[in-house]
């Protein structure tokens, strides 16, 4: 039985340019590095930055969703890090008294993520 995911890959071309956008633009905690990999907490999840040895793996990416939880704040300040988004801030589903709200951005490896909020309404 499945419990939870503790690791996502994602896949880089250039470690160094990749290492300081997830370190410098999206402030995670670098937990190690090595010549073709590493590694980021974001809240107990590791993320896994590595350059494909196989093309089978290159650029083939999941999408991840980063949960934070003042949306609008967050994207202004990643915005000021550099973060380009291609999109803002938006509602994608109303689920009894909450919104979903995501913003999708690429990092420097042109892999689309996505912040993502669940707000409460009246």
């Amino acid at each position: 039985m499945i419990n939870r995911v503790s690791q996502i890959g994602i896949p880089v071309q250039k470690m160094e340019r990749a290492v300081q956008f997830y370190k410098e633009f999206l402030e995670l905690q670098l937990l190690f590095e090595t010549n073709t990999m590493a590694f980021f907490n974001c809240d107990g999840l590791r993320l896994l930055l590595s350059v494909s040895e196989n093309e089978t793996f290159a650029n083939k990416s999941s999408i991840v969703y980063f949960e934070v939880d003042e949306i609008k704040t967050t994207y202004t300040r990643l915005q000021k890090n550099g973060v380009q988004f291609l999109s803002k801030p938006h509602v994608v589903a109303k689920m009894d008294d909450t919104e979903t709200w995501m913003a999708f951005f690429q990092d420097s490896e042109q892999n689309t993520h996505a912040i993502i909020s669940e707000v409460a309404f009246k």
